[in-house]
């Protein structure tokens, strides 16, 4: 019976039509690595690590990949997981990233691979912006070691800060001149400096609940921010 059988394949094989590509057969060592769940290349069908230093392109058909949902922010930009970045370094890196994946350089590619490039994008720009800026570093920071402080809610903030917080609001909605708006600016730009600091020194001790409502006084001075912003702005 297994004689019949293989003579049967070999006679396939033998006459094989012309044109049609042979499948190869596979080793057993193969055969498992084929079934495993390690990634492959949406093109060429090539194995493609994504813990490879390049973790873009195929390394058999230069196709560029889906980006890797596991990989954070940190990561993708080359920077330690810390609070303390190198800005200097997170914009080279994002240059860098930019000239390889935005989609201007696949215009004349395929379909998946401009839909990739615009999700790397848009994925290299919202890290940039996340990591470039201390309080979002730091809610950011937060968020991977699974504590978030939800938009719009009052952490327990001591009644002294909250006073301070209305203090400066009345002087922003009281201030006519020029010379008012940057008193105010110099008070928020002095805290925001020592809330940076002071978060920094939590985060180096893993003093997460420290670092928590560090950044929720931050954001109450961000928002001030965004007021003298407003304010600016001619009608």
């Amino acid at each position: 019976m297994w004689r019949g059988r293989v003579g049967a394949l070999l006679r396939v094989w033998v006459f094989w039509p012309t044109g049609v590509p042979r499948r190869r057969l596979l080793s057993c060592d193969a055969a498992s690595q084929a079934g495993s769940n390690s990634p492959h290349c949406w093109n060429c069908g090539g194995p493609w690590d994504p813990g490879r230093e390049n973790r873009f392109f195929c390394p058999q058909c230069r196709a560029l990949q889906a980006p890797d949902p596991t990989r954070d922010y940190f990561s993708l930009m080359d920077c330690n997981r810390s609070f303390r970045v190198d800005t200097a370094k997170l914009q080279h890196r994002y240059q860098q990233l930019q000239r390889l994946v935005h989609p201007d350089f696949f215009s004349q590619r395929s379909q998946t691979e401009k839909d990739f490039s615009e999700k790397h994008s848009t994925l290299v720009n919202d890290a940039y912006k996340t990591l470039l800026a201390p309080l979002s570093r730091g809610l950011y920071l937060l968020k991977l070691h699974g504590i978030e402080i939800p938009e719009r809610t009052d952490y327990e903030m001591d009644r002294q800060f909250l006073m301070e917080i209305m203090e400066i609001n009345e002087k922003l909605a009281e201030a006519e001149s020029e010379a008012a708006m940057k008193e105010i600016e110099s008070i928020v730009k002095a805290k925001q400096k020592e809330f940076t600091d002071n978060v920094s020194s939590a985060f180096e001790q893993d003093d997460f609940e420290e670092a928590k409502e560090i950044l929720t006084k931050m954001r109450y001075f961000s928002n001030i921010e965004e007021k003298i912003k407003l304010k600016k702005i001619p009608l």
